[in-house]
């Protein structure tokens, strides 16, 4: 070999090397994770990783994963959900049942993963929940139906207390929320006013005015912005002193009073799973909706104490865990 051809030969693998060191790199599966919370709010992806890990998959090892979160601003989910399909995702996981919306309407071959409280064939998000159809599956808290629970849970705590509900309009779920609520209402021949608040602002305004309002309780709907602005509802119910339930163990972990719902750390673990097996190449519609067997009912004393409550002894030993 001439030392011409051997030097356009080195060159020629020169050129090679990192093209083929980027190709391999882009053989990394990519996930996109969407949220219509704040990017602050990181409580479940730990165990969101663990099912990805259980499954055989570690983050920045063999799959990456973007993330991006709507701060609470609903209507930034569907441009959010575009650019991750502009980022070439192998798979969609939308925490929330508007970022779920959000993706759906966005692609309908990219398989998509959600995480919701309500009843995703209710939403038309699935045609059913042993048999999704289509390129979505998931997890579901059926959060909604848990509603008169809490409103028992609730009165039994606080009974001479008016109870009031707090809702997210924005939410797409809202509307199924308050048929609940009027529903629950009715049943257990307990009246109720509903507050909402769609901001962060809100949630100032509106608890400053409950006692106003006659409301000696209150109850907190399933919603992104509320999981997010745990600590400061969390703080302002404290302040007013109003006795809250809450629809996630982790408000009462942050102070709050009392929670009755599924374990999210759990839902989030399969939400791992699940998506782990989408990337090695199960489809959405054989994956059935994966539903809670086990509510939890969590209760602060420390909280109880402050607020001079007396947690009925019925109640404590119905009680998952009791924080002192």
């Amino acid at each position: 070999m001439i030392r011409r051809e051997f030097i356009t030969l080195l060159g020629g693998a020169a050129v090679a090397w990192p093209l083929a060191a980027r190709a391999q790199q882009s053989a990394m599966p990519v996930i996109g994770f969407i949220d219509a919370a704040s990017a602050a709010d990181r409580t479940n992806l730990a165990a969101f990783r663990e099912g990805l890990a259980k499954a055989g998959y570690v983050e920045g090892q063999n799959v990456a994963i973007e993330y991006r979160w709507a701060e609470g601003q609903y209507d930034r989910l569907p441009a959010l959900a575009a650019d991750l399909i502009q980022h070439g995702v192998s798979v969609i996981v939308a925490a929330g049942v508007d970022a779920a919306h959000a993706a759906k309407t966005a692609t309908i071959t990219i398989p998509i993963i959600f995480f919701m409280s309500g009843d995703p064939v209710t939403e038309g998000l699935v045609t059913s929940l042993n048999r999704p159809g289509g390129n979505l599956t998931g997890v579901t808290t059926f959060s909604g139906v848990l509603t008169s629970k809490r409103l028992e849970l609730l009165h039994e705590l606080v009974p001479a207390a008016k109870i009031a509900v707090l809702v997210n309009p924005n939410n797409s779920n809202a509307m199924f929320r308050l048929k609940e609520v009027e529903e629950a209402s009715r049943a257990l021949a307990l009246p109720v006013q509903v507050v909402s608040a769609n901001r962060e602002d809100d949630i100032d305004v509106t608890l400053a005015t409950l006692l106003q309002r006659g409301a000696g309780a209150l109850l907190v709907v399933d919603d992104p912005l509320f999981t997010s602005q745990r600590t400061k509802l969390v703080a302002l119910a404290a302040h007013y002193r109003i006795p809250t339930i809450y629809f996630h163990s982790e408000f009462v972990k942050a102070g709050g009073l009392i929670s009755y719902a599924s374990n999210y750390a759990e839902r989030f673990h399969q939400i791992g799973i699940y998506t782990a097996q989408i990337l090695k190449g199960a489809k959405p519609s054989d994956l059935p909706v994966e539903q809670p067997t086990k509510f939890e009912l969590v209760i602060n004393l420390k909280t109880a104490k402050t607020l001079g409550l007396d947690i009925p002894p019925k109640l404590l030993a119905l009680a998952d865990e009791v924080i002192e």
